[in-house]
């Protein structure tokens, strides 16, 4: 009966080791690698997933491929022209790209996944990790104190009456109201209201009061985290959160021609937070899917935890100005309005095109989607992955 029982064992033991370990939470994919199941492996309704693919393909942003062309159309003209792009852009991946992950495995691939693409707004998302880093190690050790604090004698970001009690929590909602100019662009001049000849003129608000979405600031908030880290941030980037988690070399988080300074006698770009005038960060899909798997496992890679779960937990925290914002750039779900298929506690990061990442503790779901057309399109993929889920992983909502 020995004998047997061990035989017994062994086999039980080599048939787990032939295929992934479905219900294991503690999973994190190797440099180069992420397991794959079939959706008989985690019980998902494959016909109804591979429906909802097929849909989702046919959703691609009609808007020009080349995202140079893709800018002049939008924001090139609707804003002060200002000399145009100032950092490289690029042309984008073929159709719709995306990737389903479910309970740490990878159930579906569609699309040019390793392509490396323009990511627009998601960088806004990783900066604001970079932000956190600082504050865990201490570098920025209050949130809600003046950024003004932190800043050497000849950086002048925040001098003046208005800006100087603008706090990193306010830049990281996009609640700072700064005014000012950076590398060329005036804060009025990114996406401005009413007539031409009232844009100079644009009211002031009480900062911390009101929420507006604005590239400015945003690029504000990564040259004060520079003078804060007296690094360039894709280092601290690949060193801190990129290189853990297992990530390629192939990504590259880029600034403006006109964004160089100089801290202690080296030179330094100050990156962008974004692609509204070129720049920001280029990435595949499967990197993007590694960032956001470290959030959806609340910070940890393996046994390390390398963003701390109480920035974390702030930047999933809604502003007062706005509800469904929490930190750049983490779209929140409050009362399902923005995507009803989706739970509340759902968060997506969110870049023009659209570049997605799906973020569902809920349901330990991760979805990438790059260049779909438009929030109805989205949330129909979402709430169609969420159906096809077997019973059990589909909590209320």
């Amino acid at each position: 009966m020995r004998h047997l029982a061990l035989g017994l064992a062994l086999l039980l033991l080599a048939s787990a080791g032939s295929r992934p370990a479905l219900a294991d939470a503690g999973y994190f994919p190797p440099r180069g690698e992420w397991a794959r199941a079939t959706p008989a492996e985690m019980e998902v309704d494959a016909a109804a997933l591979q429906r909802a693919i097929d849909a989702v393909r046919g959703h691609e942003n009609p808007a020009p491929r080349d995202q140079a062309i893709m800018w002049a159309q939008g924001f090139g003209s609707r804003e002060p022209y200002f000399g145009g792009l100032l950092g490289p852009t690029s042309v984008r991946a073929d159709g719709v790209v995306g990737l389903v992950i479910h309970r740490g495995r990878v159930l579906a691939e569609f699309g040019d996944t390793e392509r490396v693409d323009m990511t627009h707004s998601v960088v806004k998302s990783v900066l604001s990790t970079v932000v956190g880093l600082a504050h865990d190690r201490g570098l920025i050790a209050d949130l809600d104190a003046p950024v003004a604090r932190l800043m050497p004698p000849d950086v002048d970001l925040f001098e003046s009456a208005h800006n100087a009690s603008i706090s990193w929590d306010m830049l990281l909602r996009q609640t700072s109201d700064w005014q000012g100019t950076l590398w060329g662009r005036p804060d009025w001049a990114d996406r401005p209201e009413g007539e031409p000849e009232q844009w100079p003129q644009t009211p002031r608000h009480t900062p911390g009061s009101r929420y507006e979405y604005n590239d400015v600031r945003i690029n504000v908030l990564a040259l004060a985290a520079l003078q804060v880290w007296r690094r360039p941030l894709p280092e601290v980037l690949r060193e801190r959160i990129m290189d853990p988690i297992g990530a390629s070399t192939r990504w590259r988080w880029h600034g403006y021609r006109n964004s160089w300074v100089t801290l202690d006698g080296q030179k330094m770009q100050s990156v962008s937070g974004g692609g509204h005038w070129g720049g920001g960060l280029f990435i595949d899909a499967w990197d993007l899917a590694r960032f956001g798997y470290l959030i959806l496992r609340e910070g940890r890679w393996g046994d390390r935890q390398l963003i701390g779960r109480v920035f974390l937990a702030r930047a999933a925290t809604p502003g007062a100005a706005k509800a469904d914002y929490g930190y750049a750039n983490w779209f929140l779900n409050p009362g399902r309005k923005a995507l009803p298929s989706a739970p509340e506690d759902a968060i997506t990061f969110r870049g023009n095109g659209q570049n997605i990442v799906y973020i569902d503790r809920r349901h330990d779901l991760l979805i990438v989607l790059r260049w779909i057309d438009g929030d109805a399109a989205l949330d129909a993929f979402i709430g169609a992955v969420i159906a096809a889920l077997p019973e059990s992983a589909r909590r209320p909502r």
